[in-house]
């Protein structure tokens, strides 16, 4: 399948080169820092870091599903005529390693999220409640690694850091109003650090319960939290074993867990299920990937949804 899909990738590079040499693709020279994101975070972060140095996008459209993502032959012109292009890696991203052929790395430059952080192999965390048979079913996903990185604010420490190191390195003259607009951004952040360490070490649990995919490994690795999913990590499953919704209904019931937890841009069909029996809120964490239209025009932040996630885990673990 990656086969077929990477010669649909090869095409449109075909396409966008075409494109490009028929087009006017000529960077517009207004001095400012050309950055593409695949996702959400970076996007944030650099615009944070960056001000108004950089001029940024970001290759997911609004209520875009990020781990079915292909890019389109505009996008990969977009990427070629960055300065700088950030993505995941791992492997939703397949996808990249073919782009990258097609850029100039004297012209682009080309760095991924899972390089800035320690991360968690799938092979090594998995999943209390995932079934044994749903994990053979997966084998070729047994040794990729937990992509999510930007899930703890820690981590969005680190990723802040480094993508500041790239700035310096395209644009020096604006090195100094990086490093203030960075040191800022990350007191903001170890506000949030503290604030998730303080719920987490006064709350009279330490378990949540996500009827959902769960993309909040390093959230749970660096504040303790133990956690049972419907599924590992973010697999596109839409539909849980009977074993597996089970086994999530006794634990609700018998820790007596007082919200189950859903994803953004998920119907919350498991969740519901789950919390049905013993009468738990159904209330919803944000994976920060993508924004809705609603949250785009709302101007969300990383900040604001990790904070709406902050109170929801405090509310699920008292």
């Amino acid at each position: 399948m990656k086969k077929l899909l990477s010669i649909g990738i090869t095409a449109i590079m075909s396409m966008s080169i075409l494109a490009s040499c028929a087009g006017n693709t000529q960077k517009q020279d207004d001095g400012k820092l050309k950055v593409v994101t695949t996702i959400f975070p970076p996007y944030d972060f650099v615009r944070e870091i960056a001000g108004d140095n950089a001029d940024v996008d970001i290759l997911l459209k609004a209520g875009e599903e990020s781990h079915s993502y292909e890019p389109t032959a505009k996008d990969i012109i977009k990427i070629q005529d960055s300065d700088l292009f950030i993505y995941t890696g791992g492997e939703n991203d397949y996808w990249v390693e073919e782009v990258l052929k097609s850029l100039d790395d004297t012209k682009t430059k080309a760095v991924k999220l899972i390089d800035m952080v320690e991360t968690i192999d799938a092979e090594d965390e998995h999943n209390h409640n995932h079934d044994e048979e749903d994990s053979h079913e997966h084998d070729e996903d047994l040794h990729t690694i937990d992509e999510h990185v930007w899930t703890s604010p820690k981590n969005a420490m680190l990723i802040s850091k480094s993508i500041t190191t790239s700035l310096k390195q395209l644009d020096g003259e604006n090195a100094g109003e990086y490093q203030e607009n960075l040191e800022s951004y990350i007191q903001k952040l170890q506000e949030l650090d503290n604030e998730f360490r303080q719920i987490v070490d006064t709350a009279k649990r330490k378990t949540i319960v996500v009827g959902d995919r769960f993309p909040f490994r390093y959230l749970a690795r660096d504040y303790g939290i133990e956690y049972y999913s419907a599924f590992d990590m973010c697999q596109t499953e839409s539909d849980a074993s009977a074993q597996t919704v089970a086994s999530l209904i006794d634990t609700v019931k018998t820790q007596q867990i007082p919200v189950v937890i859903k994803m953004e841009m998920s119907k919350g069909d498991i969740a519901n299920t789950v919390a049905k029996p013993s009468g738990a809120k159904v209330l919803q964490m944000h994976s920060c990937h993508n924004l809705t239209k609603d949250e785009w025009k709302e101007n969300k932040t990383y900040l604001q949804l990790m904070e709406q996630n902050a109170q929801v885990l405090k509310e699920a673990l008292n």
